[in-house]
């Protein structure tokens, strides 16, 4: 019995608190900072990537109604999120929510479900950034092998009828490695760099949003929702909600903003704004976008990883210069995606190794450049490899299944807490009390439950190897169960957003 309490040990609110305090990140992130850094992680994959997937396949041009329901389900969470990041400002984002909450068991599922929030969504990016990259190429007289540039085992058939396996796709994990070499040398002013991208691919999205309207054939969006085909998904409201759990995928930047709970200057009162604020802002981008990409091209030829590119090719070669700026923007946008996602991996990682619940390894810091190096590199890996094998359909539906069960935990961890420590000073409160975080963790369940069944029974043997993984090492190297307490005093890992100490501006 001893042991089976472990599972239920949980971090007092005191304690992460005093973390926080103890914290030597430099606060310099306001709200406007946090703001463009959800946007910065949010605009990306959803808009650049699996719209077209999501049309094509499964909603047609009501794909827009899939984004408002995939964005309304989001809001449930990312109220839930708000009310946790002002109670508890710290770094490690809902696996510290899930360990001051519902113990260090559910920490751990926590932290297993955002190894595919973060990893695999890394991974997913990474392939649409082949593609746009790929397209960009080709404009310029350069032709890839396509064997080097889609997944292993792929048959893609080409235009004169032949077809070809997919062997790697050398792109998408050549990018991951570049992004993972950047976050361990880390840049001092890569804020700035961020804030810059963020400001450029939302001029390009309203760029194209702006000029594509003039493109639109609004026969394209007849019939609106397209008739079912019969099979359960495809098209009709079923093919909706099947959209609205790939379009989900767009939506999990607003988690990273809590990352970066122990930069804030105003924690309790700026990370709401930081996630409210970014989702409400990409939301109406999504939609704006979705309807113009789907009055351009008929839906049924948006089965890419490219489908804007595909969208501004068809304007006609008097606008190839805005095709190649559209493409370029799109770059610079998904470059700051898979940096952001694996920049939240690797101090998820950092915080769990620091907890004993991972190998000391993984919060081991370089003496140079103060980043955790290994654990940034083996994220490295995992994105490259992944990124490099999988379709982007496989890998993207994993990290909706991920993320969904992982927002609803965090709904979960709110209620807890309410009950638990209902007077804890809150910056944030969710409104309408347990009603939006029960409607948001039966609306996860919901959606969870419409992702393919290959998908579902991954995910099965992938959480049933992560409980193995706890019962084999993490339950007996805890910090919390064997009473070790971190101080805080040993070097933190310089953030992507914290100057560096040598920085005179630091």
């Amino acid at each position: 019995m001893a042991n089976i309490s472990k599972l239920f040990k949980r971090k007092s609110v005191e304690q992460i608190q005093s973390e926080y305090g103890a914290s030597e990140l430099k606060r310099t992130l306001g709200p406007v900072n946090l703001v463009l850094l959800g946007i910065g992680c949010i605009i990306g994959a959803g808009i650049f990537v699996r719209t077209g997937s999501a049309a094509a396949l499964h909603a047609g041009p009501a794909v827009v109604i899939s984004f408002i329901i995939a964005g309304t389900i989001c809001a449930f969470a990312g109220l839930c999120y708000a009310e946790l990041a002002s109670a508890l400002p710290v770094s490690g984002s809902a696996y510290t929510y899930s360990y001051t909450t519902l113990g260090e068991f559910a920490a751990w599922i926590m932290g297993a479900l955002l190894l595919l929030e973060y990893g695999l969504a890394a991974s997913t990016v990474a392939v649409g950034w082949s593609e746009y990259f790929v397209s960009l190429l080709h404009d310029a007289g350069i032709v890839i092998p396509p064997e080097l540039t889609t997944a292993a085992g792929r048959v893609l058939t080409q235009d004169d009828g032949s077809t070809i396996t997919g062997v790697f796709n050398l792109p998408a994990a050549g990018v991951s490695v570049l992004m993972a070499l950047l976050l361990v040398v880390g840049v001092s002013e890569s804020a700035n760099v961020n804030n810059v991208i963020v400001l450029i691919k939302m001029t390009v999205i309203i760029a194209f949003c702006v000029v594509g309207a003039f493109f639109v054939n609004p026969a394209n969006w007849t019939p609106f929702i397209p008739e079912p085909t019969g099979v359960d998904g495809e098209f009709g409201w079923s093919g909706i909600m099947r959209a609205a759990t790939i379009v989900f995928f767009a939506y999990i930047g607003f988690e990273a903003v809590s990352t970066a709970g122990q930069e804030a200057k105003n924690p309790k009162r700026d990370m709401p704004i930081g996630i409210i604020g970014s989702l409400v802002i990409c939301t109406i981008l999504y939609i704006a976008t979705s309807l113009v990409l789907t009055g351009i091209v008929p839906y049924t030829e948006l089965n890419s990883g490219a489908p804007v590119a595909d969208a501004v090719n068809s304007f006609g070669p008097g606008w190839k210069w805005f095709a190649v700026a559209i493409k370029i923007g799109a770059l610079a946008g998904l470059t700051s995606v898979i940096l952001v996602l694996m920049y939240g991996q690797t101090r998820i990682f950092y915080t769990m190794a620091r907890d004993g619940l991972l190998p000391k390894p993984f919060s081991s810091i370089h003496k140079k450049f103060r980043t955790p190096w290994i654990n940034t590199i083996l994220t490295g890996v995992i994105v490259a490899v992944a990124g490099g094998v999988f379709d982007i359909n496989t890998i993207g539906d994993l990290t909706s299944i991920g993320t969904l069960a992982a927002f609803a935990i965090v709904c979960i961890s709110v209620m807890w807490l309410r009950v638990a420590r209902p007077n804890l000073p809150r910056g944030f409160r969710v409104p309408f009390g347990p009603v939006i975080p029960v409607v948001g963790i039966l609306s996860c369940v919901y959606l969870i439950f419409q992702t393919p069944p290959n998908v579902q029974m991954f995910f099965l043997w992938f959480m049933i190897g992560a409980v193995v993984l706890y019962f084999a090492y993490g339950m007996w190297n805890s910090n919390l169960a064997k009473g070790v307490v971190i101080t805080g005093h040993e070097p933190p890992p310089q953030d992507f957003e914290t100057p560096h100490p040598k920085d005179p501006q630091g």
